[in-house]
């Protein structure tokens, strides 16, 4: 990179904003353990027992009356500390985004969540992403949906990953903006968030001299796949709104190659819905995520 941008070099990178660095003959390894371990000490949950998911299955919020009230300033702090968490834990990004919906005003079955990340944390301290050294530069996006997952709106829960090679660059978990009518529209919809992430990302690499076509961009609803591909709308998508349907000048260039994947290979699963610890830890292991103790 020196050769290509004018950059100065002080020495090998170990500490960065609360990020730890190693780098190793075999790759690097980004985490955030010292951060994580200060947020314990900070919320006073350094003797808590870990969990091993950040969230149970039916781990799904609703905005009750019920219950009493937390302290509002306590909730978004934890919430904050966790949101800057996600730098190095992709796999709480969907908890933490969660609760951060209820912040006015919290109550304790939103604190008793924000608290089971915590202990999800302590089960995990020294997890972090692992980016392997010799990983090619193929870039392949993944996009999923879970329908009419939030409880007080009814919107669905969109979720895309993008990698290069085998590293992790590029993740989100995201309430769409408007209810869907049909898991075809929901599923469009993210992947048209994610043709849009491919698209950028592509055209940074051409920045470094790559230059890439036909990224797959891997889905598991045949419906939605058949809606990019099929130029002809239909009564059944005519309720999509037109800037979903860029994503079909890109296919039909050559830009993005939509796929179907098996549900069980959809890796973007565990930022759209809670999973069982089974799922979730697999998921967890496919986005490289690693306890930092295997390096060693």
């Amino acid at each position: 990179m020196s050769k290509k941008f004018e950059m100065s070099m002080m020495s090998e990178l170990k500490f960065f904003l609360g990020l730890q660095i190693k780098q190793t003959k075999e790759g690097t390894f980004v985490s955030q353990t010292k951060y994580t371990k200060d947020l314990f000490k900070k919320f006073n949950m350094k003797e808590s027992k870990g969990m091993k998911t950040p969230m149970p299955t039916s781990g799904h919020l609703d905005l009750t009356k019920d219950g009493k009230s937390v302290d509002q300033k306590v909730y978004r702090s934890m919430i904050g500390s966790l949101l800057y968490l996600c730098a190095s834990h992709p796999d709480i990004m969907l908890s933490v985004c969660m609760c951060a919906r209820y912040q006015a005003p919290p109550k304790e079955c939103h604190l008793k969540a924000v608290k089971r990340i915590v202990r999800y944390l302590i089960h995990t301290p020294n997890f972090g992403i692992w980016y392997p050294k010799r990983s090619s530069v193929d870039l392949v996006g993944y996009s999923d949906s879970d329908y009419a997952a939030d409880k007080v709106d009814r919107n669905s829960t969109s979720g895309t990953c993008q990698f290069l090679g085998r590293s992790l660059v590029s993740w989100s978990s995201k309430k769409q903006n408007s209810v869907s009518l049909y898991t075809a529209e929901v599923e469009y919809t993210a992947a048209g968030s994610c043709c849009a992430q491919l698209l950028w990302m592509t055209q940074t690499l051409k920045d470094y001299g790559i230059n890439v076509k036909h990224v797959p961009l891997l889905c598991d609803n045949e419906s939605a796949i058949k809606i990019a591909h099929n130029p002809v709308q239909h009564s059944r998508t005519k309720h999509i709104e037109v800037r979903h349907h860029f994503i079909r000048d890109h296919v039909s260039k050559g830009d993005i190659d939509l796929k179907h994947v098996r549900t069980d290979k959809q890796l973007a699963d565990i930022f759209t819905k809670p999973l069982h610890e089974k799922v979730f830890c697999h998921l967890r292991g496919e986005l490289n995520i690693i306890d930092a103790s295997n390096l060693e």
